[in-house]
């Protein structure tokens, strides 16, 4: 018997769709004992759950039960569509709109943002001058990283928000999914509504990437050169993880800065 059947059984669960693996997670539509849509999703990201639990569906999809030993939740379900079926533009003023309810004070269990900024500041000081990120970009995100690490981490980072992890939902137009939480600065958010849905705005990279960006920074009430640096930290950071888009997370960063 599989961990999905295992669960299902354990929880009192029936399905109500069939098994969706994705690269890091298995989910399966599911009804619980009462009758209630929910979403059985087994193989979360680290304090998942935790964060969750804090926000309780406040702009974000609610918790009904956690195995954390297991990597296993159980979610409402919500719509399949997401802020990928918007225009961009408006995608990022309804991102803009969640981060004042996410971004709720610090909790003790969740990694520090200040303290990844110290160890990428050396990560990325170390890198040799051949490596494939411009090496002026790697100087320039490094240095911010030093700069920035001495910045407060006193609020709760979604830490990965983007179109696809922002679904319908009956009983709010929008709610997060998939959070890769961590304490920090609520600037630290913007870089991912950048890169996603890179293929519309191939055509003109400035004008696409600047389009979003002022209307995230807008939206949402940021600072501009704070929001820049982080964008430009996150963009190596990205370039070094995923050199298979290199070509984007620099294209972007020229783009951001211009």
């Amino acid at each position: 018997m599989s961990e999905v059947d295992h669960l299902v059984d354990e929880w009192d669960l029936r399905a109500d769709g069939d098994v969706v693996r994705g690269p890091r997670s298995v989910v399966l539509a599911v009804r619980t004992s009462d009758d209630v849509a929910a979403v059985l999703k087994i193989g979360h990201s680290d304090h998942e759950h935790l964060v969750l639990r804090r926000w309780n569906g406040d702009g974000s999809v609610r918790l009904l039960r956690a195995d954390p030993h297991r990597r296993a939740l159980l979610l409402e379900r919500l719509r399949p569509s997401t802020l990928a079926d918007l225009f961009d533009v408006d995608a990022c003023e309804a991102i803009a709109a969640l981060f004042p309810r996410l971004h709720v004070p610090s909790m003790p269990q969740l990694p520090s943002l200040p303290s990844l900024l110290a160890q990428w500041a050396d990560e990325f000081a170390a890198l040799p001058r051949s490596a494939a990120v411009p090496h002026r970009l790697v100087e320039q995100a490094a240095t911010l990283c030093r700069d920035l690490a001495t910045s407060d981490a006193d609020r709760v980072l979604h830490g990965d928000l983007h179109y696809g992890h922002v679904h319908a939902a009956d009983r709010e137009p929008w709610l997060a999914i998939s959070p890769k939480p961590l304490n920090g600065d609520p600037h630290y958010e913007v870089a991912p509504m950048l890169w996603h849905r890179w293929d519309e705005i191939t055509d003109n990279v400035r004008f696409g990437v600047q389009r979003r960006f002022y209307a995230l920074v807008d939206a949402a009430g940021f600072d501009e050169d704070l929001a820049r640096a982080y964008v430009v930290i996150r963009v190596v950071r990205a370039g070094i993880t995923d050199p298979d888009n290199l070509t984007r997370y620099v294209a972007l960063a020229k783009a951001v800065q211009d």
